[in-house]
């Protein structure tokens, strides 16, 4: 346990309790709103957004040079319960999502047991509203079990809350069984997350394969498999009518694929993580696990290739993948070491300082990407600062300079590639529901 103080503002239901946030740059990309305003929180949900609000408030943060937007959204993380808890629970997990800018997160289901049948679901959002720090939200599994033989009841699990559905960590071989499901999910409105890597292609790798790849000495896991699964799930939505939405995307082919797709109007969105955004797999070291994820860490024209699909809107939004793991079980060798590290708590300090003090993106785009896209795509009430909207908002220190320091994780996973850096940019106070948690700064 580090030594920072957690405060929670807590309101009574039968008290009218009044927020204002001053002076801070409100960048609320769904209302096309950029500018010096204040914001009017009245029993947790927005009441005004506008430049100098005269109002007696119970509580105000001056947020003069800081950026203040909608709560900051992640579709992909991984919070290991049920049945995992000794790498993440919905505790530690959403404390450590707060603590990075997070009003919202989902969880996916490759946990133990899956989560692939409406009982679990709605016992996961009872556990979510008892000691979730943010609003965390279920996603269910695909195929029972997430074996890809046979489907689970989706619909049941829409009705428990499930808000997406995904046999993320594996690949659906079964072609007959996936455009199944999208039959299945067609006039429900939801999406499937799609983890692209055909199985036979990668079987045994560690890292991309590659020169890089051959002079380590490792087992690689080409693009190409990336590729062809991407390829497939595409065509099996405009076959279907279905959505698909394709999970951590790395590959450059990739990234051409979904964009041809959109442009023939296919039912496809995508998803990146700043790793793949910002690293390559040069900073692979077989003596440093924590740079062994899945999918792997490609090449620059790979990155490159992430960034032009962020900007151009062919890739929709930003996501971390947190995937923590037990100490034990990445103080491991790299090839036998289990895949992800933490990411909730360095995601929005390795975004600004690789991305937008670099100049390679706008404010609006990056917030967007992490705001009101995932809102629109998975259907959620968030992602906006709209009147009578939960007030959930994130307030951002743009030149906040620090160090990544896993002793001040709020999350159990304690192997990450960024630990020692120096980063510029960081979420200083996160609001969910108009309760205000305030970390302090170190």
């Amino acid at each position: 346990m580090n030594n920072q103080t957690w405060q929670i503002r807590r309101m009574e239901s039968n008290i009218s309790e009044v927020f204002l946030i001053r002076n801070g740059r409100v960048i609320d990309p769904a209302n096309n709103f950029d500018d010096v305003a204040d914001i009017l929180i009245v029993d947790g949900k927005i009441a005004a957004v506008k430049p100098e609000i005269s109002f007696s408030a119970d509580y105000e943060y001056d947020a003069t040079g800081k950026i203040v937007t909608p709560g900051l959204i992640d579709m992909h993380v991984h919070l290991r319960e049920p049945g995992q808890e000794a790498k993440e629970d919905f505790l530690s997990g959403s404390k450590a999502a707060a603590a990075g800018g997070f009003t919202t997160v989902a969880t996916m289901p490759n946990t133990s047991p899956v989560v692939d049948n409406a009982a679990l679901v709605r016992a996961m959002v009872k556990r979510a509203e008892e000691v979730g720090i943010v609003n965390v939200k279920i996603i269910g599994a695909v195929t029972k079990n997430q074996q890809g033989q046979e489907l689970a009841e989706m619909r049941d699990m829409i009705t428990a809350g499930a808000v997406a559905f995904s046999d993320d960590g594996h690949f659906d071989d079964n072609a007959k069984i996936f455009m199944n499901a999208l039959d299945y999910l067609h006039d429900t409105g939801k999406v499937i997350i799609c983890h692209e890597e055909e199985t036979s292609l990668v079987k045994g790798g560690v890292m991309n394969e590659g020169e890089r790849s051959a002079i380590l000495g490792l087992k690689g896991r080409p693009t190409v498999a990336e590729d062809i699964a991407v390829a497939r799930d595409v065509l099996l939505a405009e076959y279907t009518g279905g959505r698909v939405h394709i999970a951590h995307i790395s590959s450059a082919r990739a990234v051409d694929i979904v964009r041809y797709a959109k442009k023939r109007g296919v039912k496809v969105t995508a998803e990146v993580t700043p790793q793949h955004l910002t690293m390559t797999e040069d900073l692979v070291n077989p003596a440093d696990t924590s740079t062994k994820i899945n999918p792997p860490l490609r090449t620059q024209k790979d990155c490159d290739a992430m960034l032009e699909g962020l900007l151009d809107g062919t890739i929709d939004m930003i996501v971390t993948d947190h995937s923590p793991h037990a100490p034990e079980e990445k103080d491991r060798e790299y090839i036998y070491a289990p895949s992800g590290f933490p990411g909730l708590e360095t995601s929005v300090g390795i975004l600004f300082t690789e991305l937008y003090h670099k100049g390679k993106i706008d404010l609006k785009t990056l917030i967007s990407k992490m705001t009101a896209a995932p809102a629109q795509i998975f259907g959620l009430n968030a992602g906006n600062l709209s009147i009578d909207m939960p007030a959930d908002i994130t307030i951002i220190d743009p030149e906040l300079t620090w160090t990544v320091d896993a002793k001040n994780f709020y999350t159990k996973g304690s192997h990450s590639p960024f630990i020692g850096r120096e980063l510029k940019g960081r979420a200083v106070a996160t609001i969910v529901r108009g309760n205000l948690m305030k970390l302090n700064q170190w």
